[in-house]
């Protein structure tokens, strides 16, 4: 088996460790399919978890555990070790080959104190699992000190990349890999959101705050980015229910709002007319434009295109 992630092979050379006692080096390297520098690597890693290895000179040397060491297992269901074992192993920045990050780091100890037959198969669980990117991991005592400040609903500070700003911290969003702190700026006296990787430092104020009752941040965030990003509201028909609708289309497509008359109305916003209308006419059901007058003429563009595109086909050799 190839292993591509720095936490299979954590995971792997800490239960050899633990099932076979002494290992010499070079078997260790064959078995996770790396150098005797990276066995090394990971070594480390498991003594910076405070695993302590041991390593033994000589022809016969290699590494193994302290002895004694063991932890007792932790009773975690197995629907619940999956839930915490996806989440760590999907929400990680990357895959690749090199030093275990803090989700590998988390999977480690997780997986040290799991009854062993769970262990081996959330172990198999995460070396079949792939994500394409997760989250952004956002700065530990960044993230930390607003998540407190949400709780304890105290104004913070931050240091934002646009100057410094005094906010009532609403709740953060993770969205679309982007972690987003939504809050009342005093400054601009208005809801405003901002990315944490734009954000330097933040620190909790005593003012308190009381956040408007039935506020969704991430209702916010979603209407931000679908809306107020755009130059076009459009307003569109679809031939469909809303359950259907919902299940089928992103939620920063739009809006969807079921209509007296049936039918469902979209209601989202655009840049580029043109490229809304292509998106249109890609979905399975009968639409009808009901604003603005400009993407009925996109949409009228692009059907002209088509049926250019059909003619040439019906006269091509």
């Amino acid at each position: 088996m190839i292993m591509s992630r720095p936490a299979t092979r954590v995971l792997t050379l800490l239960e050899v460790l633990q099932d076979r006692g002494l290992v010499p080096a070079d078997e260790l390297a064959r078995h996770l399919d790396v150098d005797a520098r990276a066995v090394r690597r990971y070594v480390t890693a498991l003594r910076d978890m405070d695993i302590p290895v041991e390593s033994v000179r000589g022809r016969y040397g290699g590494y193994r555990l302290a002895r004694g060491v063991r932890l007792p297992p932790l009773m975690l269901a197995d629907d619940e070790a999956v839930a915490v074992a996806v989440a760590l192993a999907t929400g990680k920045e990357n895959d690749q080959v090199g030093e275990p990050g803090p989700a590998d780091r988390a999977l480690v100890k997780l997986n040290r104190v799991l009854p062993v037959p769970l262990r081996r198969r959330v172990t198999a669980l995460i070396e079949a699992t792939s994500a394409t990117a997760g989250p952004l991991t956002p700065e530990p005592h960044l993230a930390l000190t607003l998540a407190a400040a949400v709780h304890a609903r105290h104004t913070v500070r931050i240091e934002h990349t646009r100057g410094a700003r005094e906010v009532d911290p609403y709740g953060l969003v993770v969205h679309t890999r982007h972690w987003y702190l939504v809050g009342h700026d005093h400054l601009r006296d208005a809801v405003r959101m901002y990315r944490l990787d734009r954000i330097g430092d933040a620190a909790e104020l005593p003012g308190r705050f009381t956040p408007p009752e039935g506020f969704d941040p991430v209702a916010h965030v979603l209407r931000t980015l679908t809306f107020d990003a755009w130059t076009h509201r459009t307003e569109v028909w679809l031939d469909t229910d809303l359950r259907t609708a919902a299940d089928r289309l992103p939620a920063t497509f739009g809006s969807l709002h079921a209509c007296p008359e049936g039918g469902v109305l979209l209601v989202s916003g655009a840049e580029d007319l043109p490229a809304m209308a292509r998106l249109l006419t890609g979905l399975p059901w009968a639409f009808t434009v009901r604003s603005p007058p400009e993407l009925i003429t996109a949409l009228a563009g692009h059907v002209a295109e088509l049926t250019r595109a059909v003619d040439r086909s019906r006269s091509a050799p």
